[in-house]
């Protein structure tokens, strides 16, 4: 006789398994009750022995500056998640955790068993900053700058919901002042450097406009007559130094001949009207033969008790003093005359030197002018930002004192470890099947390449007695 415990199939495959799956959970039901009541206990124990946390929580909204941003742009710089990642660096700094720590007697026992930054790390796990964005209606930011986060969500857990309410509220306010010290001082660095870069520029401007004044006083002539050279006659000088010179001859010989000073003004008197004819009133050889006659003519009226021999030495005297006084004219305009035609052959490069300063003090120009558009508006976003109209932060709900524990959730740990303990129970019985491999199925007979014969079916006393009682009582009732 075989036992059948001890058969090895081969080729019968699990299908046979899923028609006589009943059978094998109840005859494994030990197994799968007892992982069943493990995962039980398991999460019981779980569910209330760990340390129970309360969570508070607070909304901060992000409102948009009052005024439009072709008036004051928002202080502010990058976008708003990069302030508040900033923020709440600083907000959960070791030393303002440590502090809090210390101001509300937190983690009392962690403190006397671990290292106090295994505390601070512990404290920063149980700080949350999470930001809601308006989704309604909005597409996302497609520009740089551009956010769709319209509030912060911000809580702390801890054992104590007391407790976990004022750190929450110290965490709110520290938010709240950091932002507005942030934005504010953002605001002020802006107009403080703009102001800086305007004053250099107008310091540019005017040290550009110096050398311009001063390259046009340097090269006026060069510059106002175009490169044109400048026209100036000397001939007029020369003749009159030559009349004048024949007329000291002719005195001379007067003087030699015994000649009166009214020849003297005669001759005077004809050069004056030779010199009207050639020339007009204002014409240098004009002016010089009437002050020459003027003089002879004063003399004339002075010399009562003078010689004729005196009128000519004085006349002598006066003609010399008006030649030295035509030969200076004459030097001092051929020195004019060489300086412009020297000038003109560098002015070119005058005007050349004179445009390129004009164009940069152009360039500068509108530099200045945009810089200047720029801190009028950096000053009008300080003043937002002092009146607190600027991007900022506001309260929306303040830390909440929270009435029932956040974790652990007893009855989700209590679902999970009997849904778990249900499964694994299954596995295990399901296990315990196929490594004891009992025979239910005639194909498992067959995978191992024996015939069956036939079938003999079991027979339950249980069901036998059943059926007997079921005779019983219909007999009874037909003899009733």
């Amino acid at each position: 006789m075989i036992e059948a415990h001890n058969f090895e199939p081969r080729d019968a495959g699990f299908g046979w398994m899923i028609n006589h799956l009943p059978t094998i959970v109840w005859q494994r039901r030990y197994y799968a009750f007892t992982i069943f009541v493990a995962f039980l206990i398991v999460a019981c124990a779980a569910a209330f022995v760990l340390p129970t946390l309360y969570r508070s929580s607070a909304t901060l909204l992000i409102e948009s500056q009052e005024l439009p941003t072709n008036v004051a742009e928002s202080p502010g710089t990058g976008a708003i998640e990069q302030r508040i990642a900033k923020i709440r660096e600083r907000v959960l700094s070791r030393g303002d955790l440590i502090s809090l720590i210390e101001q509300y007697d937190l983690y009392s026992s962690e403190r006397r068993s671990q290292p106090l930054s295994k505390v601070i790390d512990k404290m920063r796990k149980a700080t949350t900053v999470g930001a809601l964005e308006g989704d309604i209606g909005q597409q996302p930011a497609s520009t740089p700058g551009q956010s769709n986060v319209i509030a912060l969500n911000m809580t702390f857990d801890y054992q104590d919901p007391v407790k976990a309410q004022e750190v929450l509220q110290s965490f709110v306010q520290s938010f709240l002042r950091m932002d507005s010290d942030v934005v504010e001082d953002q605001a002020m660095l802006t107009v403080r450097f703009l102001e800086d870069q305007a004053q250099k520029l107008a310091s540019q401007i005017q040290q550009i406009e110096s050398e311009i004044t001063a390259l046009k006083a340097r090269n006026g002539t060069a510059l106002t007559q175009g490169g044109m050279p400048s026209m100036i006659d000397t001939g007029s000088y020369s003749a009159q130094i030559v009349d004048l010179e024949n007329q000291n001859r002719q005195l001379l010989v007067q003087s030699r001949n015994g000649g009166g000073k009214n020849q003297a003004l005669a001759a005077a008197e004809a050069a004056l009207a030779a010199a009207r004819t050639q020339f007009s009133d204002t014409h240098p050889d004009v002016i010089a033969a009437r002050q020459r006659l003027q003089l002879l003519r004063q003399q004339a009226a002075q010399a009562g008790a003078s010689s004729g021999d005196d009128a000519i030495q004085d006349q002598i005297r006066a003609n010399n003093e008006a030649i030295g006084l035509l030969r200076a004219q004459r030097d001092s305009a051929l020195a004019r005359a060489n300086a412009s035609i020297a000038g003109q052959s560098r002015a070119p490069a005058i005007l050349e030197q004179a445009s390129q300063l004009e164009d940069r003090a152009s360039q500068l120009r509108e530099q200045y002018k945009k810089v200047s558009d720029d801190l009028l508006k950096a000053q009008n976003s300080a003043r937002m930002a002092g009146e607190q109209r600027a991007e900022r932060l506001s309260l929306v709900e303040p830390a909440n004192l929270p009435d029932h524990p956040h974790w652990p959730n007893r009855p989700l740990l209590l679902g999970a470890g009997a849904a778990a303990g249900v499964v694994f129970g299954l596995l295990i019985a399901l296990l315990m099947e196929l490594l004891k491999r009992p025979v239910r199925s005639p194909v498992q007979i067959e995978g191992l390449g024996i015939p069956v014969i036939g079938i003999v079916p079991i027979i339950d006393r249980r069901l036998k007695k059943r059926r007997w009682w079921h005779f019983f009582r219909r007999q009874e009732a037909e003899l009733a």
